[in-house]
C-alpha cells in the first residue's frame, strides 16, 4: 500500500469513527468577581474535551453527523473546589436539504452545584456516581442523544433516556440537587416524563414536527408546514390529560420562537385550530402566537 492510499484510508476512518459530539463549552465567571482565573480557563477546556473525544455509544458517526451542542456554565461563586452554577444546555441537529438547524432542546438548569479540582481527569462511570460535574454533563448528553433520534425515528430514543434514567438513580444517593423525585422540576422529572407514556405525546410531536414536517418542507412547503400543525394536536391530548406539565414547557421553550415563524410564512394553510392550540397548551408564550399571521 502506497503512501498516498495510507492517507486515504486514513482520513476516511477519522470520519466513520468521529465521536457523537460537536459541543461548544462556555464557562463565565464575571458573578464571582476573578473571572481571569485560569481554572475557569481549564475547566472549559476540560469539558469540551471530556464532551467531544469520549465515546458515548456503540454507533460510529460521521464527522457531518455530530450532534451539535453547547454548554453554556455560568459560575455565581465557588470556595476552594466547591462550585455553585448554572448551566443552559442547547441542542441542534440540520433539515433535510438545507443549511437551517433547528434547536430541539433547550434547558436552563439552576441546580448545577459541583466540586472540581484544576486539572482533575474526567471520566464516566456508567456504574456509580463519583462527580456531580460528570454526572449532570453526561445526563443531558444522553438525553440530547435521545431526543436526536426520537426526531428521526419515532421513540427510537428510548435507550438513551434509559442510561440517563441510571445515571438519576446513581446520583440519587448524593444528595445533590436536580436528583430527587421530591424536587420539581429538574433532572428526575425530565426523565421520568421522557420515558412515561403518560407524556407520549411529546415524543410522537418530536418525530412528527421534525422528521415529517421541517424534513418534508424541502420538498412540499405547504405538506411541511400542514404536518407541523398536526403535530400540535398530539401536544394538545396530552395536555388534556396532564395539563401544565413540565415536558410540554421543555417543547416549547426550544420550539416556539421557530413555530411563529414557521406557521408565519411561506405557503397559506389552514392555522387558525392551530393557534387555538398554541394558546391552550402553552399561554406562557403567547406573545409568540400573536405574531402568527393567518
Amino acid at each position: 500500500m502506497n503512501r498516498l492510499l495510507l492517507v486515504i484510508v486514513f482520513i476516511v476512518s477519522l470520519g466513520v469513527n468521529a465521536q457523537e459530539f460537536n459541543a461548544t463549552v462556555a464557562v463565565n465567571a464575571e458573578q464571582t468577581g476573578n473571572p481571569n482565573l485560569q481554572v475557569f480557563k481549564t475547566l472549559e477546556r476540560a469539558l469540551t474535551e471530556f464532551i467531544n473525544n469520549s465515546k458515548w455509544t456503540s454507533v460510529d458517526y460521521r464527522t457531518e453527523e455530530r450532534i451539535n451542542c453547547s454548554f453554556f456554565v455560568t459560575i455565581n461563586s465557588y470556595d476552594n473546589d466547591l462550585f455553585s452554577a448554572t448551566v443552559q444546555v442547547q441542542a441542534s441537529r440540520p433539515v433535510y436539504g438545507s443549511s437551517y438547524s433547528t434547536t430541539i432542546f433547550n434547558i436552563n438548569d439552576k441546580q448545577f452545584n459541583f466540586n472540581y479540582l484544576e486539572f482533575q481527569p474526567l471520566n464516566y462511570n456508567p456504574n456509580n456516581f463519583e462527580s456531580n460535574l460528570i454526572s449532570v454533563v453526561a445526563f443531558y448528553l444522553y438525553t440530547i442523544l435521545g431526543i436526536d433520534a426520537d426526531t428521526f425515528e419515532l421513540n427510537s430514543g428510548t435507550s438513551y433516556y434509559q442510561e440517563a434514567k441510571n445515571i438519576v438513580s446513581n446520583a440519587q444517593g448524593s444528595n445533590t440537587l436536580g436528583w430527587a423525585r421530591e424536587q420539581n422540576p429538574n433532572r428526575f422529572r425530565l426523565n421520568d416524563d421522557l420515558l412515561s407514556g403518560t407524556y407520549e405525546g411529546y415524543r410522537k410531536a418530536m418525530y412528527t414536527y421534525h422528521r415529517e414536517g421541517l424534513d418534508v418542507m424541502y420538498n412540499n412547503v405547504k405538506q411541511g408546514k400542514e404536518t407541523i400543525t398536526e403535530s400540535m394536536k398530539s401536544l394538545e391530548e396530552m395536555h388534556n390529560t396532564r395539563p401544565n406539565s413540565y415536558i410540554m414547557r421543555v417543547f416549547f421553550d426550544a420550539k416556539a420562537d421557530e413555530i411563529s415563524s414557521v406557521l408565519s410564512g411561506g405557503p397559506s394553510v389552514n392555522i387558525a385550530e392551530t393557534v387555538e392550540i398554541l394558546n391552550k397548551v402553552a399561554p406562557t408564550y403567547s406573545e409568540n402566537w400573536k405574531t402568527i399571521k393567518f
